[in-house]
């Protein structure tokens, strides 16, 4: 199973970090299309970060795990750009999850 941990400022309520970990085994490996969406949209959200706002977002990336943390200090504007797309990815997961929920779970703390 696959396991989305969204990590939320107590104060804010936005997005401080996020983990992904684990395989969905929906499908033969290099076939398993809930694996290919949840990375689609979590590798694809980092990099829009990084290329519409010009933050780069601080992640260990390996086989089956993705952990990135979002920098502080960055202008308001910049600040809500990176949430809205960060926003955006957890509400496709949400997608994912909602039509596959045997192999992805998605948590928030």
């Amino acid at each position: 199973m696959i396991r989305v941990n969204i990590r939320r400022s107590r104060e804010s309520g936005t997005i401080e970090a996020f983990t992904v970990s684990g395989h969905a085994f929906y499908g033969k490996p290099g076939h398993d299309i809930v694996c290919a969406g949840v990375s689609a949209v979590t590798v694809g959200t980092v990099n829009a970060v990084e290329k519409l706002t010009g933050v780069a977002l601080p992640n260990d990336m390996r086989e089956g795990y993705l952990n990135v943390r979002i920098p502080q200090g960055t202008d308001v504007e910049t600040t809500k750009q990176i949430q809205l797309l960060l926003e955006s990815m957890l509400a496709m997961l949400e997608t994912i999850e909602d039509a596959y929920g045997k192999y992805i779970a998605l948590q928030q703390s």
